[in-house]
């Protein structure tokens, strides 16, 4: 069982979960990163996207799923932004995998606020309720890779996948660019 596993032993039942690097502070990872949500360098969540594919593909020990899905954005926040950096990683994922992106079965239901500066149970409080399946026939009897861009506490990955678990998923997995312990 790898770091990113850990984090979610005994919350969710998984196939398999992995990060591409360790997210350190002023690492290259942070620049990243940082270039992708900040400074709208679409082309650095592609890129990462397109590794993290690669280092999956080649993962004996992570089975194939048939659909990827990115971790949702309130509507609010995606029309400020103008994207979701975990649907962009996705795209490079998918260039890579040749499995479709799904990103109409689940939804940001509630905005929250920004998780960096909250504490492992107060980000669980946070997302909580935030996440709704809202198509579970297009997930059903599927094995779903849910994709996001970091995973620190693991709560709102966890949030996604007991939605999903709940829609009826057949397996889950998870697939981060960084982890930050």
């Amino acid at each position: 069982m790898n770091t990113v596993e850990q984090v979610f032993r005994g919350r969710l039942l998984l196939e398999a979960a992995t990060a591409l690097w360790y997210f350190y502070p002023e690492s290259k990872t942070q620049s990243l990163m940082h270039a992708l949500k900040y400074h709208d360098s679409v082309d650095a969540g592609i890129y990462m996207g397109k590794l993290l594919g690669k280092s999956i593909r080649e993962a004996d020990r992570f089975p194939k799923p048939e659909m990827l899905i990115p971790v949702p954005l309130h509507p609010g926040k995606m029309r400020k932004r103008g994207y979701n950096q975990a649907e962009v990683i996705a795209k490079g994922m998918q260039k890579v995998l040749d499995i479709p992106i799904n990103t109409s079965a689940l939804q940001r239901v509630a905005f929250n606020e920004s998780q960096t500066k909250k504490g492992r149970f107060a980000r669980w409080q946070n997302v909580e309720t935030i996440f709704k399946a809202i198509k579970p026939k297009e997930v059903l009897g599927k094995h779903v890779l849910l994709i996001d861009d970091v995973v620190t506490t693991g709560a709102t990955l966890e949030a996604c996948g007991k939605q999903l678990q709940e829609a009826g998923v057949s397996a889950l997995s998870i697939a981060t660019v960084a982890y930050t312990a």
